[in-house]
């Protein structure tokens, strides 16, 4: 079993930048994936970025403004938000799979809003 902690969320103006943190219990090893998905209210969760031991995917709405990135030895995966946009808000999730386990994080709140 992993368990998944967030931190970072929080409340911004748009144009400006939030760091969200998602650290793992357990060993994380390079090639399992690690990410991030978001929820808005009424909306389907989505896939925001993802990233293993190569290139990460980025959703389009967020390309050029979001950089995702890990620590392998610190079991943990980043997500740096820049220009932001009132559409970004939602629930941030952490997600994790290993082997054929996929593991959810509980969430940190964006809110962008002037």
């Amino acid at each position: 079993q992993v368990q998944l902690v967030e931190s970072g969320g929080g409340s911004v103006q748009p144009g400006g930048s939030l760091r969200l943190s998602c650290a793992a219990s357990r060993n994380i090893f390079s090639d399992n994936p690690m990410g991030w998905y978001r929820q808005a209210p009424g909306n389907q969760r989505e896939m925001v970025a993802l990233i293993t031991s190569g290139s990460p995917t980025y959703a389009d709405s967020v390309k050029g403004r979001f950089t995702i990135s890990r620590d392998n030895a610190k079991n943990t995966v980043y997500l740096q938000m820049n220009s932001l946009k009132p559409e970004d808000t939602a629930v941030y999730y952490c997600y994790v799979q290993k082997y054929e386990m996929h593991y959810w994080g509980n969430g940190t709140l964006v809110t962008v809003s002037s």
